[in-house]
């Protein structure tokens, strides 16, 4: 099967997993926008950041599939992938930028990435300090776990980068 690793990473952590999986698998692994067309494989590997509410570079990649092409999509997010509450706002993501034709037989994984506040460029460095603002105003009985992971590591330095963790993927490939 003639499969591909594309990617869409802003700071790094999806490229680290991109280039790992790719190490693995022996696919090649190309960052989203170096991507002319998916016309030519039978299979889409999609490693997409997660940011503000949409996966970085999946439109653009999966609006040229065809039926016939399978699809895998892995998130990487700050947000616990364990957490049932993180996992359906991240489908619900999913939802809106893969096409119906394709969403119900795709597979989808989510994996933790990093964030170093120091390398984050002026637009995401003021909408963090907006959202930051903002739960912290919500009670903490009302906190979700993702909310209370935001305000833990706000202006840290975090990497929960686990290679480890892209086994289901090899297996499903």
């Amino acid at each position: 099967m003639n499969s591909i690793i594309i990617y869409g990473s802003r700071y790094g952590s999806t490229k680290r997993y991109a280039e790992r999986l790719a190490e693995i698998t022996g696919l090649k692994a190309v960052f989203f926008k170096d991507v002319k067309s998916v016309a030519g494989y039978d299979r889409i590997v999609y490693l997409g950041a997660l940011c503000a509410g949409g996966i970085m570079g999946l439109k653009k990649t999966v609006c040229g599939l065809s039926a016939s092409q399978e699809l895998l999509v892995a998130t990487v997010g700050l947000a616990d992938p364990t957490d049932a509450e993180n996992v359906n706002h991240i489908r619900g993501c999913l939802k809106k930028q893969v096409p119906a034709s394709h969403y119900d037989e795709s597979k989808f994984f989510h994996l933790r990435g990093a964030i170093d506040y120091t390398k984050l460029g002026l637009k995401h460095r003021i909408m963090m300090k907006l959202l930051y603002s903002k739960v912290t105003k919500i009670p903490e009985a009302e906190r979700n776990a993702e909310v209370r992971a935001l305000i833990a590591t706000y202006g840290k330095q975090v990497d929960f980068v686990n290679l480890d963790t892209l086994e289901p993927i090899v297996k499903a490939l």
